[in-house]
């Protein structure tokens, strides 16, 4: 009965969806900004910006739900897409670079920035890239490509991170989260590759998403509440 209400109102349900990721992105921002302030670990700054990325990324997708509901024109549509993906590449990249910062700032200080330094300006142009082949090709297989490879790499690194030190229960659920971000992301490529976007994968991707920002939610109150 659910699943038909869904089916029968997909727009409204993105709608949905779209608030309640912005809101736990926002959560997610304020925690790990707290937390950043108290342990100054360059890792954690990333990882909120991830998430402030993501927040941006779904701001742009309720608008858009919304420009679907009250307007035909697809101007406006797909320059609201455009900015989704930027935000969402850009999100991806950041979740790498919490991974990867001691690498990408090793011999260096840290940037007192933590959004324009040389590794981010480097994200940024990448980013702005895939977005343009996407629009000039009208298709989103680049991004879905990039983001793969991001969480295919990202999975190998944290699962590392994790074998290190198996006590240390966030770093199994985070290889977890990204693992699933790497299975979601695929799934989304074959959908829009090979089923030309089905309402049943649409809702399902939708679904996945919000299992996975929920799961991020619940490492991060774990561990605020532990410091």
């Amino acid at each position: 009965m659910i699943y038909d209400w869904i089916l029968n109102n997909r727009q409204i349900f993105i709608l949905l969806s779209s608030i309640i990721t912005v809101f736990i992105c926002i959560v997610i921002v304020l925690k790990t900004n707290r937390l950043f302030r108290l342990s100054m670990h360059q890792g954690i700054r990333y990882f909120r910006n991830a998430f402030f990325f993501y927040g941006l990324a779904f701001i742009m997708r309720y608008i858009l739900s919304i420009a679907h509901l009250i307007t035909t024109k697809i101007e406006i549509y797909n320059y609201f897409q455009i900015i989704f993906e930027f935000f969402f590449i850009m999100a991806s990249f950041s979740l790498l670079y919490s991974l990867m910062w001691k690498k990408i700032e090793k011999g260096r200080e840290s940037s007192k920035s933590s959004l324009f330094n040389l590794g981010m300006l480097l994200f940024y142009l990448m980013a702005i890239v895939i977005v343009i082949l996407d629009h000039i090709f009208r298709t989103f297989t680049f991004m879905f490509i990039l983001v793969i490879f991001v969480f295919f790499f990202a999975s190998i690194i944290s699962y590392r991170n994790y074998r290190r030190n198996e006590k240390r229960r966030f770093l199994k659920l985070f290889f977890f989260v990204m693992f699933l971000n790497l299975i979601t992301w695929t799934i989304n490529f074959v959908a829009a590759s090979f089923f030309n976007w089905n309402q049943a994968s649409i809702i399902g991707t939708y679904l996945l998403n919000m299992i996975i920002f929920l799961l991020f939610l619940y490492a991060v109150i774990k561990i605020t509440r532990r410091g």
